[in-house]
Order: structure tokens, then sequence, then C-alpha cells
């Protein structure tokens, strides 16, 4: 990609994120990001096409960054405690929880909630076909396999945002990993 629209995009980015810590998301219009990250809004719609597509690509390269998007899971992972890859996802839910609350809760971003769900699904896949692990294994197509596992950590996310107060993400992450590998409940 031409380093110039990298720049666009993570300035958009950017001055999304500072907007949503300041106001809620639906209060937010495209007019107002363009003019936060300096750049007109013909600028924004060559990039986005809605502010809630900006809001998926935000969040996904955030936690990228912070190395919490579950890419480095690796078999040496599977046990009785969390992967550290998990625990950092759900810290980087913590620093980060209003504007989660908003795009996981689907009422004010629910293409967000969508985009956020196919990346996620698409870093399962990926991540599963990494470690070898083939469909036979599953019993099932890799994409149900994937999908299955995705909405279960996006389900427990969601619901652990809703709590007040936020219990810390070491108990967010135990409770996602018993549903997806310990189901011994």
């Amino acid at each position: 990609m031409d380093p110039r629209a990298v720049r666009t995009r993570r300035r958009l980015q950017d001055a999304l994120l500072a907007l949503a810590r300041e106001r809620a998301l639906e209060s937010i219009t495209i007019a107002d990001v363009a003019e936060h990250a300096s750049v007109n809004r013909s600028s924004f719609y060559q990039h986005y096409t809605d502010k809630e597509m900006l809001l998926a690509d935000a969040l996904a390269n955030r936690a990228a960054d912070a190395g919490a998007d579950l890419s480095d899971l690796s078999m040496d992972d599977i046990g009785p405690e969390p992967p550290a890859a998990l625990l950092r996802w759900f810290i980087h839910l913590a620093e980060h929880a209003p504007l989660y609350r908003q795009a996981l809760g689907g009422a004010a971003a629910p293409d967000a909630a969508a985009g956020m769900r196919r990346r996620m699904q698409s870093v399962v896949a990926d991540t599963t076909v990494r470690l070898g692990v083939s469909e036979d294994a599953f019993g099932m197509p890799l994409d149900v396999f994937a999908a299955g596992l995705t909405w279960t950590l996006l389900g427990v996310a969601a619901s652990w945002l809703e709590r007040d107060p936020l219990p810390p993400p070491d108990v967010a992450a135990g409770w996602a990993w018993r549903m997806l590998v310990r189901r011994n409940f």
C-alpha cells in the first residue's frame, strides 16, 4: 500500500479514537473525524465507506500494535491457564473499555462489530491453519470452527465489558479460556 495512504488511514484512525474518548461514537460525524485528522471528507471516503469500518480498522490495528490480536497463539499455549495472547487481548479491551463497549454492544456501531467479528474470524482461521490443525480434527469446516470460536470470544468480551465494576482482565481471560477449551463446568 502507498505510504501516503497508510499515513492517512492512521491519521483517520487516531482521530476517531481520540474523538471517541471524548464523546459517544454516535455523536461523532465523518466531518468531525476528517477535521480532527486534518484531511478533507473526500480523503475519508477514499479510504473508508463509513465511520464503523474506520472504527473496526482502528481497533484491529491498535490490537495488533499492542500484540493483542491473538495471532501469536501456539500449540504450546494449550493448557489449563489462558495463554498470554488471550490475556493481552483482554488487557487491551480493558484499556479501551468505553470504546469496545460501544463497538461490541452493536447498537452504536453494528458495522464495526461485524467488521471486528470478520477480522477476528480470519485471525482464528489463519492461526488454526498455521498451527497445522486440519478440518478433520474438528469434524466441521474450518470457517464454521473459526466462527464458533470468534462468537465465543466476542460474547464473553461483550458480557464482561458490561459488568460494573469491570472484573480484572485475567478473570475475563479465564472465563473465555474455560469456554474454549475446558468444557468441564
